[in-house]
């Protein structure tokens, strides 16, 4: 693990771009600010426990996901380079979660803690307004998702999925895919022939290796 001021210098970009950055918050954030390398299928974070940390997402894809009553896993979120990685309900409330966070990818992942960024609220202006920007961000991605689901076909979400990550089934597996479009795997075989009748060169190289349930807690 690391904690460099080099290694705050992609994180420290993405939040100039909400507000600038003072001085001393760069400081405070890059000697607390720990980089860590996960391998591909580790979990972050599983039913039950509380989510500590918020990730910053240098390299790889991860994510988020629950089990149904009937034992399936429903993928709510992907997440990709430079994106923030939460487990909202849990990391906010300081309650146990409902969900697991995945590693997709081999990842290296930057993190701070909870009572870290309840630090930079209070002694940062900035960091009230990245905390507001992160929560209005997740609000609207989550009223993003919930559109969806209910008011899209399948076909229209897999094409908006593939528009989000082109490279998303050399990233994870059908199932996994399938599981966030909300569809069977029968369903989106369908999808990828029918997108291969239309466009006979496209090939997207699909992982048919069979998505592992992580044990339960």
């Amino acid at each position: 693990m690391e904690n460099t001021q080099s290694e705050a210098t992609e994180l420290l970009a993405a939040f100039s771009f909400i507000t600038p950055i003072s001085q001393p918050f760069q400081q405070r954030l890059a000697e607390q600010l720990i980089t860590a390398k996960f391998p591909r299928r580790h979990i972050l974070l599983r039913p039950g426990e509380t989510a500590r940390n918020i990730y910053f997402i240098r390299e790889g894809f991860l994510r988020a996901y629950f089990l149904d009553r009937d034992g399936r896993e429903c993928t709510t979120w992907f997440m990709g380079k430079y994106d923030l990685m939460i487990s909202v309900y849990s990391f906010f409330t300081q309650k146990p979660a409902y969900e697991y966070i995945e590693v997709l990818q081999d990842s290296t992942l930057q993190s701070i803690t909870y009572l870290q960024l309840q630090s930079y609220y209070a002694d940062f202006r900035e960091g009230n307004l990245i905390g507001r920007s992160m929560m209005e961000r997740y609000y609207i991605m989550s009223e993003e998702r919930a559109i969806f689901l209910r008011c899209k076909t399948p076909s229209e979400r897999y094409e908006q999925l593939l528009k989000t990550y082109p490279d998303i089934t050399q990233k994870t597996t059908q199932i996994i895919i399938a599981s966030y479009l909300g569809i069977g795997r029968e369903t989106l075989n369908r999808l990828n022939a029918q997108r291969l009748k239309s466009d006979p060169e496209h090939k997207n190289g699909v992982r048919d290796e069979q998505s592992r349930h992580p044990e339960k807690t």
